[in-house]
């Protein structure tokens, strides 16, 4: 003790040190304690049997508070909690005892060991208040009457509480931890965090706060005051542990790196994953680091337990120098901690809303108050029949009176904003919708009751987008996202980055779930989720919401098909192992195999409904039937990794019939046998269309040398000389097999399928890759198809007038699309004559077709 509070003083340990040192101390004094009695206690008793392990069964001991978050204080307390396996007797000993009595004995027994004075003082005063029931529960208890407790009596702040919980005993590293931490791990992470976002700890932990400020009120009636409790006090230790810990409650179950348990890790978590601004978080952890060595140097003197700056001029002047260096004053001293404090409290208030006015007033409505029936009439009638209905009579009344008021305020807000009536009571609508799906989620309803800018941004998306509306009713766990705009700004300013961070995150989710056997099932939720919380941060980056500027829908797309490429990658690694073992492989096969994506995504045009269009790659010897089964097998749970419908969702709709002889083929195809099949002549030749689908292809998941040999292969066929007369006549006749198969009777222009639309640019860019790439390898590259025809343009194959204008027409087209397809439209149609710009982009488009095929698109 008095090395780590000399080095302290000194300035040679940093904060972290000090606190580990003291907590790996606290670890080791409990072991050899333990260690002592258990030879006597054998030597009387014999020793408790472990039916699980078949071994001796240790005595599980967990540290709450700060030994268990390694941020023991020089003169804490040590919060212990004590546990065993499961019940029986002792046997090798003369007597047998309850495994509950021999447990019971050694907690006592390790108690006065460590807390009782004599004459060379005491090692660490023991609480043991934390275990079930407190002072009046038993000293020990089993894990089954810990998980009965948890379950029937768990109350709130004892999940704040194991939050820190940590087995110190046995030690990790030893034969018997990983069993204990397992068992112990089953029994608290459900307890301690929700498998959803849980903003219901805010008001929880605003009300604990209160309490415990109120208490503090008391106990500092002999100081000056509560600012100068540096740990229960206004922006003290105590908020910034409340705030770390609200986001840990709040996201540790659908994130595990949350569950960390010092704060400053906590913190610098917040802060990479932008939840809180860097210069906000960066202040906590400095009054966090400030506070702690404060108060280790007022326990350090005369080893106090206490948390009071002393009131003494003299005091504060040593404690000053101790802090600041020999120059500093007293002065000083204040000043900073109240700099501190009141950054502290600031940020504690901000998050907790303390001082937000605009908070929800929960409170029962007027009698018979209904939405405007002139400005919402379809909403008026909806919420009569809602208030007569059993659904809403079965709600909580805090759950009811909260639905109440958000209509309320809704309503009041859209007849406010501007929005015309049909507008305003179609978002309404969707509103009543979102609420219905979220009802008896008292969660979910709460994010929307404490949060004013949630409220605003989910009205501003339902406004927006149909399609956007339907997807966050479907999966209310987004409602986090329209909190703060830090995910998209994180997404926009550097997508590298952002995707790398998505990708070890869900790996560490995925570990978590499938480090002890298969956990599939869990595994696919954890795809889902995250995929649907990607898919939503790209739509809000899309809509613009919480941004400043809307993303351009190319980038979109961009976004949605490096999201789809991570899905397909991290599905490969999951089943292989699965495969692996039921083949009996050798643990380090690398298998040669590749997923290779057609259509929107290998144009990197995904939408946020497409299909996936892919097809399987394995390289193995022809003759090696074995291998088309293995990678069969690995295709077929792939696909049912992603397309199955579990409880929280789907991922995609996937066609595998671009895949050689379509649906008649093989799942998998050799490479070898995929390259022959692309090069074939004579009469057997490949259809042109198949040579067109190839010019948007690539590698999209898998081994990435297969992924080359694919790119290979492509290249070589893209390359190809052909004769161009006849493969401008094979491609026209296909444009106008798909126009028939896509009939428009309707005066409007449809944006995708008519003359002088996105499919006839489609097919320009295919035939001229086709045509002329032997002589302009550029026109090789899966580069999109405006940035093709702007090649085209430069080398002299079409206008470059012409390549402008109808790159400008397809990037029109498609953003109308994309935005028609966002407000539910079923057919991407436009009047023109309302819109006088697409009469001019589907005439480019019509003349650069004719000049290419001499001939329209369409018979009609």
């Amino acid at each position: 003790m008095l090395w780590v509070a000399f080095r302290d003083l000194n300035g040679l340990a940093d904060l972290d040190e000090v606190t580990h040192a003291l907590s790996h101390f606290a670890e080791l004094a409990v072991s050899a304690s333990i260690a002592f009695i258990r030879e006597d206690l054998k030597n009387r008793f014999g020793l408790p049997w472990s039916n699980t392990t078949q071994s001796e069964m240790p005595l599980m001991v967990v540290g709450m508070g700060k030994l268990g978050g390694l941020e023991l204080n020089l003169s804490s307390d040590i919060d212990l909690i004590f546990l065993y396996e499961h019940e029986g007797e002792t046997a090798g000993g003369p007597k047998s005892l309850s495994n509950h009595e021999w447990f019971s004995r050694m907690g006592k027994r390790l108690i006065k060991l460590l807390a009782e004075h004599d004459a060379n003082g005491f090692v660490f005063r023991v609480d043991m208040r934390l275990r079930p029931n407190g002072d009046s529960g038993p000293l020990v208890c089993s894990l089954d009457m810990l998980e009965e407790y948890l379950l029937v009596q768990g109350r709130e702040w004892e999940r704040y509480a194991w939050i820190k919980g940590r087995l110190i005993a046995p030690l990790p590293g030893s034969p018997d931890f990983a069993h204990c931490q397992k068992e112990l791990d089953q029994l608290i992470r459900p307890f301690v965090y929700r498998r959803h976002l849980d903003y219901g700890v805010i008001a929880s932990i605003r009300d604990l706060h209160a309490q415990i400020q109120a208490e503090a009120e008391k106990r500092s009636s002999g100081h000056q005051g509560r600012s100068r409790d540096i740990k229960l006090g206004r922006g003290g230790i105590r908020e910034i542990e409340f705030l770390a810990q609200m986001f840990q409650l709040m996201r540790g179950g659908t994130d595990p790196r949350f569950r960390v348990r010092p704060s400053l890790e906590v913190l610098e978590l917040i802060k990479h994953c932008n939840i809180l601004p860097a210069h906000e978080v960066e202040s906590l952890q400095a009054a966090y680091i400030f506070l702690r060595r404060l108060e280790h140097r007022i326990q350090v003197w005369d080893d106090q337990q206490t948390h009071y700056l002393p009131d003494d001029e003299s005091a504060r002047a040593r404690l000053a120098i101790s802090m600041q260096g020999q120059d500093a004053q007293a002065g000083d001293l204040m000043a900073e901690l109240e700099q501190h404090q009141n950054h502290v409290a600031h940020l504690f208030e901000k998050a907790f809303l303390l001082d937000d006015g605009a908070r929800l007033e929960i409170a029962p409505l007027a009698i018979g108050w209904v939405p405007d029936q002139a400005f919402f009439p379809g909403s008026c009638a909806r919420w009569q029949a809602w208030v007569d209905s059993p659904k809403q009579k079965l709600l909580p009344e805090k759950s009811r009176l909260i639905f109440d008021n958000l209509m309320c305020k809704a309503a009041e807000s859209l007849q406010n904003d501007g929005s015309n009536s049909a507008h305003a009571d179609q978002t309404l609508l969707r509103f009543f919708d979102l609420l219905e799906a979220i009802a008896r989620r008292s969660a979910y309803l709460s994010i929307l009751a404490e949060y004013p800018r949630a409220l605003s941004n989910v009205l501003d998306l339902l406004k927006a987008s149909q399609w956007g509306a339907q997807y966050l009713t479907r999966h209310p766990h987004l409602l986090d996202y329209l909190l703060n705009s830090q995910a998209e700004r994180a997404l926009i300013e550097d997508p590298e980055k952002y995707w790398g961070d998505v990708r070890s995150n869900l790996n560490m989710q995925l570990d978590d779930v499938m480090s002890d056997g298969d956990g599939s099932e869990q595994a696919m939720d954890i795809l889902r989720v995250t995929h649907h919380n990607e898919t939503f941060i790209t739509l809000l980056t899309d809509l613009g919401i919480g941004v400043q500027q809307a993303l351009p829908v190319e980038q979109v797309s961009d976004h949605l098909s490096a999201l789809a490429d991570l899905i397909l990658q991290t599905t490969f690694e999951r089943v292989w192992p699965s495969v692996l073992k039921k083949f009996e492989l050798p643990a380090d096969t690398n298998p040669p195999f590749a997923v290779i994506s057609y259509g929107k995504l290998g144009g990197k045009e995904l939408g946020y409904a497409s299909d996936l269009d892919i097809i399987f790659l394995y390289q193995a010897d022809e003759a090696d039937y074995a291998a088309q089964e293995i990678y069969a097998l690995l295709a077929k749970r792939m696909i049912n990794w992603l397309t199955a419908f579990t409880s929280t969702g789907s991922l995609f709709e996937i066609d595998t019939r671009l895949r050689p002889n379509g649906s008649a083929g093989f799942l998998v195809t050799n490479a070898e046998a995929f390259r022959k099949y692309q090069l074939r002549e004579g009469d057997n030749a490949a259809w042109v269309w198949e040579h067109q689908a190839l010019t948007r292809a690539r590698f999209s998941a898998g081994n990435s040398l297969v992924g080359s040999f694919f790119d290979s292969v492509r290249s070589e066929v893209l390359s190809q000389q052909r004769n161009i007369e006849q493969l401008r006549s094979e491609i026209l006749e296909m444009r106008r097999k798909v126009h028939a198969g896509h009939p428009n009777a309707n005066p409007e222009f449809d944006l995708k399928h008519d003359a002088g639309g996105m499919v006839d640019i489609e097919f320009i860019v295919q035939f001229l890759v086709l045509a002329y790439a032997h002589q302009h390898p550029k026109l090789i590259g899966n580069l999109g198809n405006i940035a093709l025809l702007q090649i085209a343009g430069e080398i002299g194959l079409i206008a470059a007038e012409a390549a402008q204008s109808v790159g400008d027409a397809y990037r029109l087209l498609r953003a109308r699309q994309h935005r028609l397809r966002l407000d539910g439209a079923e057919k991407t149609r436009v009047d023109l004559d309302q819109e006088a710009e697409f009469i001019a982009a589907r005439d480019a488009v019509q003349a650069l077709w004719l000049e290419i095929f001499k001939a329209p698109s369409s018979l009609n």
